[in-house]
């Protein structure tokens, strides 16, 4: 980001308002190769100067602010808040030899998002003429593109895009015909909205343990927890690692469980060749605005079932029959998701293995970077491919989590614990089994998740600040 700040006072108004639309920042620094930072100019300056009667060819030196604040490097965080008026938002701040290496801004609380999407691709190309269609409810070429590619990416003959991540699961299961007293298993670690699907379906969840290397369900915990009320299995591929799908699916088959994947954190992860998402009989995806891709809100069920993927189809629109128009053979519900929102999703799965690379290349940073801490990342295994979603890791006895969190925000990372076990929370216990829950109680305590998005300034800023906030003990 900080490169698309930094313009030549020989640039035009109209070119330095280009940069200022891309850093989205309101404001550009003036530099020259000589003297470093010159001036500083706001979009509003520049606003001000065109109504005045200067041309956009003008060049930005006629018009920047030579009376600006800035600031040193090596300045304290209770400095640079210092420099912070009503009238300045954003001070530079320059090395020895006067050149822009960082800035500080009033809400760097959020300079470093734990994510952000980007749409820098043709989300607003696509997005523009899905509006121009008129087509911007639940029909439309954008819906229909949008569930087969990304069914085909998931290695799935099906695609049922739905309204969010939670109303996949929740049709996932009506289309299962999962009922009230049955039994549903999932891990302790994981989002509430695993669970929160399963009470919907009016079924009762029962909360297993994970496995204390890969943080996912574990299979062995998962068999010891099967009644005979047991009908289905929902393995979460947590922040991005796949489960050990060969054992679930065997356990599946042995008791004739359904295995509904829970990938809202996972989107092209890999296990032994095969994507996540396509090993149950419907995998379910979320592309909220934290997720992988996104549009906004919204969500996917994916099969190689023709017979579900009709099902949740029907159920998804109401009930209504698709060959008799208002024609309501069952209960539905309104789980669609908008053309608007498919046409992002076209943009955005077009560019997901460059968002894959992208989020990879943060975490391996922070390995390098914190390589001699007392931390523990996030595991590989040779059968499984994870992927990352956010750079998560464990703290070692050196650091108290909670204070290290202030710490990053104070320093504007927006750091993340993560999740809090299933049975750790009142409102969840009654599900918990008599079986021990060390291992997601004990990730769940050490666990924190770093930024790890697109949109994030250079790898080296975000570097030093972890590296300072690590470097001092947080116990």
């Amino acid at each position: 980001m900080l490169e698309s700040m930094i313009c030549r006072p020989s640039n035009t108004l109209l070119e330095v308002m280009h940069e200022i639309n891309n850093n989205c920042r309101s404001v550009a620094f003036i530099e020259c190769p000589v003297n470093g930072l010159v001036g500083v100019v706001t979009d509003g300056d520049i606003r001000r100067a065109i109504l005045s009667g200067t041309p956009l060819t003008q060049q930005i030196s006629t018009v920047m602010n030579l009376n600006y604040v800035f600031a040193k490097s090596g300045a304290t965080l209770t400095e640079l808040v210092g420099y912070i008026t009503n009238d300045v938002k954003i001070v530079p701040i320059v090395n020895p030899e006067n050149f822009v290496v960082n800035f500080y801004s009033s809400d760097q609380s959020v300079s470093y998002p734990v994510s952000t999407p980007n749409l820098s691709g043709k989300e607003l190309t696509y997005l523009t003429d899905a509006f121009l269609s008129t087509w911007i409810s639940s029909q439309g070429e954008y819906l229909d593109q949008f569930e087969e590619r990304f069914a085909n990416y998931c290695e799935c003959a099906h695609g049922v895009a739905v309204s969010n991540g939670t109303a996949a699961l929740h049709l996932a299961l009506m289309a299962l015909d999962i009922k009230e007293g049955d039994e549903v298993l999932i891990p302790n670690l994981t989002f509430a909205a695993t669970a929160n699907a399963v009470i919907h379906a009016n079924a009762t969840p029962v909360i297993v343990d994970i496995e204390k290397e890969s943080w996912c369900i574990s299979p062995e915990a998962l068999e010891a927890a099967i009644t005979k009320r047991t009908k289905a299995i929902i393995p979460v591929h947590l922040y991005g690692q796949p489960c050990d799908m060969a054992k679930i699916m065997h356990i599946a088959k042995k008791y004739n469980l359904r295995v509904i994947e829970d990938c809202a954190e996972a989107h092209g992860a890999i296990y032994e060749g095969q994507k996540v998402g396509s090993f149950g009989d419907i995998g379910c995806f979320s592309f909220y605005g934290n997720k992988v891709i996104t549009t906004g809100e919204g969500g996917m069920c994916v099969t190689n079932s023709k017979e579900l993927s009709a099902r949740m189809i029907l159920l998804k629109n109401h009930g209504m029959s698709t060959k008799k128009k208002y024609w309501h053979d069952v209960v539905g519900y309104n789980y669609r998701m908008t053309n608007l929102q498919a046409a992002l999703g076209v943009a955005q799965l077009e560019r997901i293995d460059k968002i894959l690379q992208s989020r990879r290349r943060y975490e391996n940073d922070y390995r390098k970077v914190l390589a001699d801490e007392d931390i523990q990342f996030q595991k590989d295994y040779p059968e499984r491919k994870r992927i990352t979603w956010l750079a998560s890791l464990l703290l070692g006895s050196g650091h108290n989590r909670e204070k290290l969190i202030d710490k990053l925000r104070l320093l504007g990372v927006d750091a993340r614990p993560f999740f809090i076990p299933l049975s750790e929370m009142p409102l969840y216990k009654k599900y918990a089994q008599s079986q021990s829950y060390s291992n997601s109680i004990e990730i769940g305590r050490l666990g924190i998740n770093l930024p790890t998005n697109e949109s994030l300034k250079s790898s080296s800023e975000i570097q030093k600040i972890l590296k300072q906030a690590f470097n001092e003990r947080n116990d």
